[in-house]
């Protein structure tokens, strides 16, 4: 047989999405997935990935997002590595699908949900980890002060009120299919937060931030935007990574931090523990030459695309 290794283009997507809701998420339609794929704030990607082809059937898929980010003064080009499937049968190409991602001059690449045996390519390639140290904010009733913060999910008081890059930010992201946005305002001051919805057992129970605008504002807050998030959205607990939130909100602590599946000699780690604790916290990966770990965030990903994990 005759497997190539071609780009995604936005011809290839309605095929590319059928793919993926056959053989890597049933949950998601084929309608949905078209959406994921195609997805694309950055004019100038070259393609929504690569895939798979034995002639003109799609046996393999990998998307990426592509993203141009102002970091430290200048322009820094990131490619997010996302969904990754093949067919059973055609497994030993897999890897193709990585080599021809990593092979774009120019990007820097991050892997923010990798799976086990994924985690485990990426190590040998010299993928480095971020702290994803977490926090957890259980939502209660908590008592606050009538009318001192207003929070708000309104796109017309979120974009009144938001200027600049983080305009720029919301613009971006308000149709990813997997976000939800959020304006906390009090006083003269206001933060914008960005979160997605974390399923556990078919439901979607948690709330995990992606963005939050103003750290300290966010901080001070906190128990007000718990009581909203399990008033409006029904949703038990958040989980604030400190890389994303600044330091650990009142009224939370701390979770323990997963064990790398992966270990310097990339070993596995036992299956008893993937199985219990893996789901819930993947760990976040990058690529780069020059960017450092607090260059990297959640925007911009399939982590804002894809939704239902």
């Amino acid at each position: 047989m005759t497997v190539d290794v071609v780009p995604i283009t936005d011809a290839d997507v309605s095929v590319v999405a059928d793919f993926l809701h056959t053989y890597l998420n049933k949950r998601i339609t084929p309608s949905t997935w078209s959406r994921v794929v195609s997805a694309q704030w950055d004019a100038s990607a070259p393609n929504h990935g690569f895939m798979l082809r034995d002639g003109e059937r799609v046996v393999g898929a990998y998307v990426a997002f592509y993203s141009e980010r102002l970091v430290a003064g200048r322009v820094a080009r990131i490619c997010n590595l996302a969904s990754w499937s093949v067919h059973p049968e055609y497994r030993i190409h897999s890897v193709r699908l990585l080599t021809a991602l990593l092979a774009q001059d120019g990007y820097h690449f991050t892997d923010l949900s990798p799976s086990e045996r994924v985690e485990s390519v990426n190590a040998r390639l010299k993928f480095r980890y971020l702290d994803t140290s977490v926090a957890l904010v259980p939502h209660l009733p908590w008592p606050t002060l009538p009318g001192r913060t207003v929070i708000s999910a309104d796109a017309d008081i979120i974009a009144r009120t938001l200027t600049g890059p983080d305009l720029e930010l919301y613009r971006d992201h308000a149709q990813a299919k997997a976000t939800h946005h959020l304006i906390l305002i009090r006083g003269n001051e206001s933060c914008y937060v960005m979160f997605r919805k974390r399923w556990y057992r078919g439901l979607p129970i948690f709330a995990a931030v992606l963005y939050v605008s103003n750290q300290r504002l966010f901080r001070r807050t906190v128990t007000v935007l718990a009581r909203y998030l399990l008033a409006h959205y029904g949703l038990l607990a958040t989980f604030a990574e400190l890389r994303i939130v600044g330091p650990r909100p009142r009224a939370s602590f701390m979770l323990p931090q997963p064990k790398r599946v992966v270990r310097r000699q990339h070993s596995w780690a036992p299956r008893s523990y993937a199985e219990r604790y893996r789901g819930m916290f993947a760990p976040k990966m990058y690529c780069s030459s020059s960017l450092e770990p607090d260059q990297i965030d959640d925007l911009y990903s399939e982590l804002v695309c894809v939704p239902g994990f």
